[in-house]
């Protein structure tokens, strides 16, 4: 090991500018020469335009402020998404970065709602939500121009991934990251340990390194192409294996949100950024043929399509390890996640960021990849049970969503379910991307109420809690309605300069 780290990460997109921005914030010159090595002439998928407000933590120490970044990106603001037919056609339920309110009675308020939604009480869960009150009026301010309950929200963006990575590069070469231009030709492993020492590249060069990042997209060229870690399916659990992504003319609402929208072999997302909308088709290919799902996504645009939907095949799930000998992988070398809670990015964050936690300076052991395995695995075990009670709580009649409602589940997802059921209790595991309200928002929208709730609620007087409900949901109306439009707020504090 030199007395400089050589940290070479293989591939750029937003993955690989992530990696570079972050670990020339974390490991600077002397400490760490970090090297990007990318082709121009190798493509990147750039599917991934909606996050979670994650996102927020990375910018602010990586000192991009938000105005600059929203503006640099082309984006919008985001407070949730709206699910549309998912639980059945005409069904409309909404996953908001907030909660439901403060406990009642030491109870949190979900356990009230259904009590009183027994009763008869029409009015959704959501009403109790601050993102959703802003979001259905397509309003957005943030938690900081808020007062009292009001302001008890998150938020997240929608952006052009390809201008982030252009904003990440522009950053991390500030920084002392280096880029080398170049196709790799060959990857160089020493015969005694098995660790990769180098990267050849066209033209007879070769880049020497002591770590090494796989940012190399599907192809996963060093973790699994050169080191064989082996992929561990999870289609049987999660069926869509194909995409169609295309960009359209801004047209209808300006939302502040995402709306995915279930079709009969699959959904369509549609994500507003201030130049276009992004949209796209995932779909079983079993089910559905390229054809008509990229008839399917053209016939269901708010506005005029700018180009041909991009065909993209992919296998939902991960390597069975992220951390080989000296590689580590992050994003789409790393697994992939259909983008259904756009958990995309936070997986490369997360990555980075442990990874930053726990790589030394010097040799590594194995004890910290294991570490960092076990951790990064039960991330995306958490992720993935979550994005399959989307699927399997559904009560649509076609073909896929027959096989969903009757496969076999998890056994953490089944045991979720099961409390959930019995209690109105939603068992959190370690690592949990999704706390106790994202879960009520998917359960009590797909309608899988629970056979019983806390007992404090159902001794709690009937007529106090549904003024206390009546109360807390016109108050955030109020303050909703003082929130200036989505599309007026981005006018006048981050609008994209004319190109």
């Amino acid at each position: 090991m030199t007395a400089t780290q050589r940290i070479v990460i293989v591939g750029g997109g937003t993955a690989g500018w992530m990696a570079a921005a972050l670990l020339a914030r974390f490991r600077p010159a002397p400490h760490a020469q970090i090297i990007l090595v990318e082709s121009d002439a190798i493509g990147t998928i750039g599917v991934g335009e909606a996050t979670v407000p994650l996102i927020q933590h990375l910018n602010q120490v990586l000192g991009i402020h938000e105005p600059d970044f929203v503006a640099a990106t082309q984006g919008t603001f985001k407070l949730g998404i709206e699910f549309v037919d998912w639980c059945r056609v005409g069904n409309r339920h909404f996953h908001g970065f907030g909660d439901y309110g403060e406990d009642i009675d030491g109870v949190p308020p979900h356990h009230h709602w259904l009590r009183l939604h027994q009763a008869g009480m029409p009015d959704p869960i959501e009403h109790w939500s601050m993102p959703w009150a802003a979001a259905s009026r397509d309003r957005f301010a943030p938690p900081q121009a808020m007062n009292g309950a009001a302001a008890a929200f998150k938020h997240a963006y929608h952006f052009d991934a390809g201008l982030y990575a252009q904003l990440l590069r522009r950053h991390a070469e500030a920084n002392g990251v280096t880029r080398v231009e170049g196709r790799i030709t060959e990857v160089l492993r020493n015969g005694e340990s098995g660790d990769v020492t180098a990267l050849s590249l066209d033209g007879g060069r070769e880049i020497a390194g002591d770590v090494f990042i796989d940012c190399s997209g599907f192809v996963s060229l060093l973790l699994g192409r050169t080191l064989g870690v082996d992929f561990v399916d999870w289609t049987h659990w999660l069926p869509c294996d194909r995409a169609m992504a295309v960009g359209s003319a801004r047209g209808g609402r300006f939302t502040p949100f995402t709306r995915s929208t279930a079709r009969a072999a699959g959904w369509q997302w549609r994500i507003p950024l201030q130049h276009r909308s992004g949209n796209g088709m995932v779909y079983a290919s079993r089910h559905l043929s390229d054809d008509e799902a990229a008839a399917t996504l053209l016939a269901n645009l708010d506005g005029a399509p700018l180009g041909a939907p991009r065909p993209l095949k992919f296998t939902t799930g991960r390597r069975a390890r992220f951390w080989e000998h000296n590689v580590i992988a992050i994003g789409l070398a790393a697994g992939f996640m259909e983008p259904l809670e756009s958990t995309s990015i936070q997986l490369i964050q997360t990555g980075l960021a442990r990874l930053i936690e726990l790589l030394p300076s010097g040799v590594i052991d194995p004890a910290i990849a294991t570490e960092y395995n076990r951790q990064t695995i039960t991330e995306y075990e958490r992720i993935r049970d979550f994005l399959i009670a989307h699927y399997c709580l559904t009560q649509r009649d076609e073909p896929l969503w027959q096989e969903c409602r009757a496969m076999t589940l998890p056994d953490t997802l089944a045991h979720k379910l099961a409390t959930w059921d019995a209690s109105a209790r939603v068992p959190l595991y370690d690592l949990e991307s999704h706390q106790e309200p994202s879960w009520v928002a998917i359960l009590t929208g797909q309608e899988r109420l629970p056979r019983g709730w806390d007992a404090t609620a159902s001794q709690a007087d009937a007529t106090r809690l549904a003024a206390l409900f009546a109360e807390r949901r016109d108050t955030l109306a109020r303050a909703a309605e003082t929130m200036p439009p989505h599309d007026r707020f981005i006018e006048r504090t981050c609008m994209a300069k004319a190109a």
